[in-house]
Order: structure tokens, then sequence, then C-alpha cells
């Protein structure tokens, strides 16, 4: 006998997922835009936000696309830029070097003020989180 909930994930015929999905993180992220950086509300919309999508992602309810089963050989050159970005970032935290060398996340702060940009910001986030759980 099959299950009711094996029917669940199984979308009708000629339904987009992201004609739902789309509209969905975007309004998320209006709200997510609007909120005053680092306050209280701001954290807890981000770790709500967060957590929704997470619980969404890996129940079953969400189809979930196959991820590679290995990385191509062109990917490996990417962690070579990220690793020194990443570098960069810490030491330069690390060690406080304020104006000499600024973060990236200090140089983005003048276009985060935007409510604009924040909410585009967020919806980056949200899409880039919600395309890693589905897999």
């Amino acid at each position: 006998m099959e299950h009711p909930r094996d029917h669940a994930a199984e979308a009708p015929r000629g339904w987009d997922r992201r004609a739902v999905s789309v509209p969905v993180l975007l309004c998320l992220s209006l709200v997510g835009g609007q909120l005053p950086s680092f306050s209280t509300g701001a954290n807890l919309w981000t770790v709500g936000t967060g957590a929704l999508l997470l619980c969404l992602g890996l129940s079953r309810r969400v189809p979930r696309r196959p991820g590679p089963r290995r990385l191509p050989p062109g990917a490996l050159w990417w962690l070579l830029p990220i690793t020194v970005f990443l570098g960069f970032e810490a030491v330069t935290f690390a060690f406080e070097r304020g104006q000499d060398f600024p973060t990236f996340s200090r140089l983005a702060d003048p276009l985060l003020e935007a409510r604009l940009f924040r909410s585009a910001a967020w919806f980056a986030w949200l899409a880039g989180f919600w395309a890693l759980v589905r897999r």
C-alpha cells in the first residue's frame, strides 16, 4: 500500500516550483532587508529564516536535486582565489588593521546601508542557501 506522503513531493504537471519559491524568497528578503543591521530583530530573522529553509530543504516535501558525484577538474582552480580571499579576510580581521587593509565586509558596509541593496544581498544569500539545502 502506498503511503500518502510519497505523493506529497510530486508536483502537478505543468507546475514549476520556482513560481512559488522565488516570490517567497523575494518576500523574505524584502522583510530582512528592512531590518537594521546587527539588531536583535535582524539576527532573529536571519536565524529563523535559515532554520526554516533548512527544515524545509531536509524534509521530504521538497524534491532534492542530485549533487555531483565528483567535482569537475576546473572546480579545483576556484579553490585558489577563494583560499586567498578567505586568508586575507581572516588575517586582516585577526590583526585589526582597520582602514589600512579593510575587510570585504567593511568595504560592503556603505552599500548595505541602502535597504534596496541589503534586500538584494538577502535574496542572493537566501537563493544560494536554498540551492545548497536542496542538494
